[in-house]
């Protein structure tokens, strides 16, 4: 994030940074917290920057970000025109479910109880915010994320459990409604999220979504050896400003078929 923000601004962009809601030590900020599709707080932050610019803004969400960022492409639809640019989306966890049975294997347990360990402890600062909605009970004995998201998540924002939070909160149940320009970075050997999600329908019939698929990368670990060190910076900023250029010679074009006046 840090790195395509810098470049983004070098290349000329107005950049903003956005925590999720309790990220980023944001903890004792909000009542709340996140969640895997909150997209309210996403929409209002964008609207506020088209709003004072009077441009469309495009949005890059990494890993969670991304899911984020997509579904909010897909929920607007039709009114995502003239607000979203674009949205690009590296390392995606597109169906929460199926990267859930993937952060459960063996290879990722590592990956599995780090992430374990910030999950609680955000929710230890959520309960002293509000007990009832963030409750502590049993938290240490909680081995993986399925059973932290059934046990407190999907409480916590009115889902039934883990599985009624991973079904409609995936964004590739929206993808079908994006009309936005969406480019998916993701590689083939990403150890969290599998490539299957990416070759469905809802992602291929879209003519408004590109997958640029790469055999490496990992999670979020597009490195080059040579400059820019951060691959994946360097594509994004292309996309977007390819956009841009056939955004200006769409309106130049129409500027010039107007009949004059006499």
């Amino acid at each position: 994030m840090k790195s395509l923000a810098s470049a983004a601004l070098h290349a000329g962009f107005s950049t903003h940074r956005m925590n999720l809601r309790s990220c980023g030590g944001t903890e004792s900020l909000c009542r709340t917290a996140y969640h895997s599709g909150l997209t309210a707080d996403l929409e209002g932050i964008v609207r506020e920057l088209a709003a004072v610019t009077g441009r469309p803004v495009f949005l890059a969400g990494f890993s969670l970000g991304g899911n984020v960022a997509l579904k909010l492409a897909g929920e607007l639809g039709e009114r995502a025109r003239g607000l979203i640019a674009g949205v690009c989306g590296v390392s995606t966890p597109i169906d929460l479910a199926v990267c859930v049975r993937r952060m459960e294997e063996l290879r990722n347990r590592l990956y599995e109880v780090r992430f374990l360990r910030s999950l609680r402890r955000r929710m230890r600062v959520k309960y002293q915010c509000d007990p009832a909605r963030f409750p502590l009970d049993g938290i240490d004995r909680v081995r993986s994320v399925r059973e932290f998201d059934d046990r407190f998540t999907a409480p916590a924002f009115g889902f039934r459990d883990a599985a009624e939070y991973y079904e409609t909160q995936s964004s590739i149940r929206f993808l079908d409604r994006v009309r936005v320009p969406v480019l998916l970075i993701q590689a083939k050997d990403d150890p969290v999220v599998p490539f299957e999600p990416f070759t469905r329908s809802a992602v291929r019939a879209n003519p408004n979504i590109q997958l640029l698929a790469t055999d490496y990368g990992g999670h979020v670990g597009f490195l080059s050896r040579g400059q820019p060190r951060f691959w994946s910076d360097a594509v994004i900023l292309n996309w977007m400003q390819t956009l841009l250029r056939e955004t200006r010679e769409t309106i130049g074009n129409q500027q010039t078929r107007v009949p004059r006046r006499h």
